[in-house]
């Protein structure tokens, strides 16, 4: 299998709509229509901001089926499919392909604390199994485990395992991957407020959560950096740090909801142990959105 990039610029991580009775799929439809018709380069379904743990296993193939045939190849499609017990990520990887995923989005196993060993055992185990190119995720900051630069260069040579999404936060280490693998794996920001310095070392673009709220604003960003325009993909840089700060300011998805929400595309609606954004952040997050004529 040739390598290529499953894409190229912003990826929204696509918040869930969720009801109290269950997932809301008509917002999910009008949702995924929103963000292609706005020029989203690809969407994530199912990811961390789309609180794929804490939907049960029929909801999350039900999403991923869902989903798959409402963007009916329009953008690539990327399915969170990474668990903690590897033969469940495989059945989900498996099933994602079936339904027409056109790439897998594999976090590493979180609590259990696997080895550089460990991770390599499982996601070969995980590309040999499946038909769709893998982006390994590593979020050390929710995991407890964090993919060093020279088992990403080990991984590389899996025909399966196609790019990296990187939300460590060091950039040193991001930097030493981005040597060690050039021309090996693709590089995704994992985190919009390090989208221009991923960028500089060689990405090709983001798994954005600012892009629930500003899809073609964020892609823009990517392709003025693409094009040469380096200022300008650096002012819009500069200018949304405070909204991606308010959109950090508690753990993701729950400021990410109430901005989705407070835009009228879905219910502001978590699972427990998620709880509703807290009022003097949710003040901040709003004051901002309204700054960019998105309230």
């Amino acid at each position: 299998m040739t390598k290529k990039p499953l894409f190229t610029g912003a990826a929204t991580a696509l918040i869930t709509p969720t009801t109290p009775m269950g997932v809301d799929y008509e917002a999910l439809g009008r949702l995924i229509d929103w963000q292609i018709e706005k020029g989203i380069d690809a969407l994530v379904i199912a990811g961390s901001t789309g609180e794929g743990k804490t939907l049960s296993i029929a909801e999350h193939k039900e999403v991923l089926r869902y989903s798959a045939e409402r963007i009916a190849g329009r953008v690539p499609m990327i399915a969170g499919t990474g668990s903690n017990e590897t033969s469940v990520s495989i059945s989900m990887s498996q099933y994602a392909c079936e339904v027409g995923a056109d790439g897998l989005l594999v976090v590493t196993p979180y609590y259990i604390k696997a080895t550089q060993n460990g991770l390599v055992k499982m996601y070969n185990m995980i590309a040999d199994a499946v038909t769709k190119p893998l982006i390994l995720y590593n979020v050390p900051s929710r995991t407890g485990v964090n993919i060093e630069p020279e088992t990403y260069l080990r991984l590389a040579e899996h025909e399966n395992i196609a790019a990296i999404k990187e939300a460590n936060s060091d950039i040193s280490k991001i930097a030493t991957t981005a040597a060690l693998t050039a021309g090996k794996l693709d590089l995704y920001s994992g985190n919009d407020d390090q989208i221009l310095p991923i960028l500089s070392l060689g990405g090709k673009g983001v798994i954005s959560v600012l892009s629930n709220l500003l899809p073609t604003e964020t892609s823009r960003m990517c392709h003025l950096w693409f094009e040469g325009d380096t200022a300008g993909a650096t002012a819009m840089q500069l200018h949304y740090l405070p909204l991606i700060h308010a959109l950090f300011s508690e753990v993701n998805p729950i400021p990410a909801k109430a901005a989705m929400s407070a835009m009228g595309f879905c219910e502001n609606f978590l699972r427990t142990p998620l709880t509703p954004m807290e009022d003097d952040h949710k003040e901040k997050l709003f004051a901002l959105m309204r700054a960019e004529g998105l309230l």
